[in-house]
């Protein structure tokens, strides 16, 4: 491909937002064309604000387009399946935002039409794009910590989406610890055979008639034999909080800080250090980096390191964690 990598992103709530805004000035050989939303107003101003050719509220004016070479899609999970099968038939790269879907069947389906099709298609897992992760990934590689017994994470949100998004999203497995069951498989490289899960109503009292929980924790056994914890909160009122670990035979792997800067002030009130503000300063670089990624890979014609095959994999653990908290019960993947 000669040409910059000609984009459309479809969806423009805050990630959307963001992908489009790294299209639009911060990935090079990149050019937003379009930018699509079903608020024709927001499409509007979004189109203004970060300089794209034009806008629209429907998608198929993008996908059949053959200006347009790859397809962002940043929309509500319970559309990707049929967006996905349609920029394939028209032979678009695309980026889906995690989850894939939000049904095993429906990730078939996805993936049999990106095979069928022969397109490239990259699962919006952005954190294994972020360096510590990424330098993590490859210290446990190189074997600095033996082999890898137990992975630990914890995801930890300083309030709650709304009722109407959390109706949508698939719950706390489905939307949030997915993040980590993608890390938990990237960073133990082995396959999670079964989980149990726990959660609980602690804050928010709406969660209770969805069926949700706004603390939870899932055990994750892998097949090579080793473990692993995932928590997942929506009630770190102090801040937004990520952090991972990873257990070896020889040593093991501390990834993220609650610390924003690497200082420390000490008073005679005592010490203290400031807290990661917010989701976005997080994992700024790590959007960035995914969205370089995807671009490089539509302009060499090679396959993303995130596949709809991954993408499938951290929803089956996602389901089964969800299954395991409704029953009360551990859930092998094998029988979902």
């Amino acid at each position: 491909m000669k040409h910059p990598v000609r984009c459309a992103v479809i969806g423009l709530g805050r990630l959307g937002y963001w992908h489009a805004e790294n299209l639009a000035g911060r990935i090079k050989h990149a050019e937003l064309v379009c930018v699509v939303d079903a608020d024709s107003q927001r499409a509007e101003k979004v189109a203004g604000e970060l300089g794209a050719q034009r806008w629209t509220s429907n998608p198929d004016e993008v996908m059949m387009d053959a200006n347009i070479d790859a397809i962002v899609i940043a929309t509500p999970t319970g559309t990707h399946a049929e967006l996905i099968k349609r920029a394939a038939q028209y032979g678009k790269s695309i980026f889906v935002e995690k989850p894939l879907t939000l049904q095993l069947e429906e990730a078939d389906e996805v993936i049999h039409a990106v095979e069928k099709y022969g397109v490239k298609c990259q699962v919006g897992f952005m954190r294994r794009f972020d360096p510590a992760y990424a330098e993590a990934k490859k210290r446990i590689a190189a074997g600095d910590i033996g082999k890898p017994i137990y992975f630990k994470a914890v995801s930890r949100d300083p309030s709650s989406p709304p009722a109407e998004f959390i109706r949508n999203s698939g719950g706390i497995y489905i939307d949030m610890a997915i993040h980590d069951y993608d890390l938990a498989r990237f960073l133990m490289a082995s396959e999670v055979e079964a989980v149990s899960a726990h959660g609980a109503v602690l804050v928010h009292p709406f969660m209770k008639e969805l069926q949700d929980s706004d603390q939870s924790l899932t055990y994750l056994r892998f097949a090579s034999g080793a473990a692993g914890d995932v928590e997942a909160s929506r009630n770190a009122l102090y801040g937004y909080d990520i952090r991972g670990e990873v257990v070896g035979t020889e040593g093991t792997i501390q990834i993220g800080s609650l610390q924003h800067h690497d200082l420390r002030i000490l008073t005679l009130k005592g010490s203290t250090h400031d807290i990661v503000p917010s989701f976005p300063e997080r994992f700024k670089d790590a959007y960035q980096l995914e969205m370089l990624h995807f671009i490089d890979c539509c302009l060499r014609g090679e396959s993303p390191s995130v596949t709809v095959e991954d993408g499938k994999s951290a929803l089956q653990i996602a389901l089964a964690a969800a299954q395991a908290f409704k029953t009360g019960m551990e859930v092998k993947l094998a029988d979902l």
